[in-house]
């Protein structure tokens, strides 16, 4: 017998507009502000007198960040809202509403769109968030997705990169360098099955890095904490381009150097086998692999008793003057520069 043909639906027959009412037609508001969601030309949000609202934005493009032959496009459609969602925790603040526009080849059926925005939906709906508008159109250079996200935040509990006060500590939220060593697992099978069609990639054991890279999770669970235990950090950002990177603009809008203990990073041992693996020390998996979406924050040293007995702050060194500069001290009390090496949209490279 025949494996019975998967239906596909040609876009083109049902254009622009039927096509939004298809992948639309089930979202329900669930945010006190969306007054108006789909369906006008505008949607219409009212938030609170004591409430700043917050924007944001993430491009997409196939080839450059993501690659369609490991990255299923569910998976895809989450992480898009995902990084969105994670801007809004670097500011301390919660995500409420997002758009989303897509510009689409004709390689990509009803069928796989609507397999992507169950990915947006999917994450819409685990961190209360709704999907208010968006775009689509054509593209001849495959899939291109923008995101624009809204949120809000009481004005006092905001929190930027520019805070950051000599003396403060310097903390992470989780294991670092896994997204960036799951990328290293699928660029490696990618290659094997080009070579070699057919042959069943080996990702067995390795399923906490794969999840890392294609379905990250925003790390609102901190910001809630953060709210719990009374604690605004001074400064702080989201690790979507490396460790290295994300220290260099705290210390850049914060007019200050700091001291980054490699010893203290925190990596998760598949991570430290991968990097075996690939003969790479393993702190360069952190320092300049991104895309972990962990929070990195500053906080005040009289703050330490607040976050000491909660395992997602992981303190990894100390803010200091801005003459000493950004240094990394090793495991021989060696002080390493730390310069910026992680993904750059703008710069060629094969990183994703």
């Amino acid at each position: 017998m025949f494996e019975e043909r998967k239906k596909r639906t040609e876009i083109s027959e049902l254009g622009e507009f039927k096509l939004i009412d298809l992948l639309t037609n089930d979202i329900k508001n669930k945010q006190s502000s969306t007054i108006t969601g789909i369906g006008d030309d505008a949607a219409i949000l009212q938030f609170k007198a004591d409430e700043q609202i917050l924007v944001s934005t993430d491009l997409l493009v196939e080839g450059v960040h993501f690659n369609l032959s490991y990255a299923p496009l569910m998976h895809l459609g989450y992480k898009a809202a995902i990084v969105n969602f994670s801007d809004m925790a670097a500011m301390n603040a919660t995500p409420t509403q997002i758009t989303v526009g897509l510009a689409l080849s004709n390689r990509f059926s009803l069928e796989a769109v609507q397999e992507l925005y169950a990915g947006f939906k999917l994450a819409c709906e685990k961190y209360n968030v709704d999907l208010v508008g968006g775009d689509t159109t054509s593209s001849t250079s495959g899939l291109m997705i923008s995101v624009n996200v809204i949120g809000k935040a009481k004005k006092e509990k905001i929190t930027k990169r520019s805070g950051a006060k000599q003396g403060d500590l310097l903390v992470t939220t989780g294991d670092l360098g896994a997204a960036y060593a799951g990328l290293l697992l699928l660029e490696r099978e990618r290659k094997v099955f080009e070579e070699t069609p057919g042959v069943q990639p080996e990702f067995s054991g390795f399923e906490y890095l794969l999840e890392r890279q294609l379905k990250p999770e925003a790390r609102m669970d901190v910001v809630r904490k953060l709210a719990e235990i009374e604690l605004v950090p001074t400064s702080m950002i989201d690790i979507s381009d490396g460790l290295a990177s994300e220290i260099l603009h705290l210390c850049k809008h914060s007019k200050l150097g700091c001291h980054l203990y490699e010893e203290k990073i925190p990596m998760d041992p598949l991570t430290n086998q991968v990097a075996d693996m690939f003969e790479i020390h393993p702190a360069t998996l952190a320092l300049s692999g991104g895309e972990d979406y962990e929070l990195l924050m500053t906080i005040k040293q009289e703050d330490y008793e607040k976050i000491k007995d909660h395992a997602a702050f992981i303190i990894i060194g100390h803010m200091m003057d801005e003459g000493t500069g950004a240094q990394m001290i090793n495991a021989i009390d060696q002080a390493i520069p730390i310069r910026a090496q992680g993904w750059d949209g703008l710069k060629n490279q094969d990183k994703k």
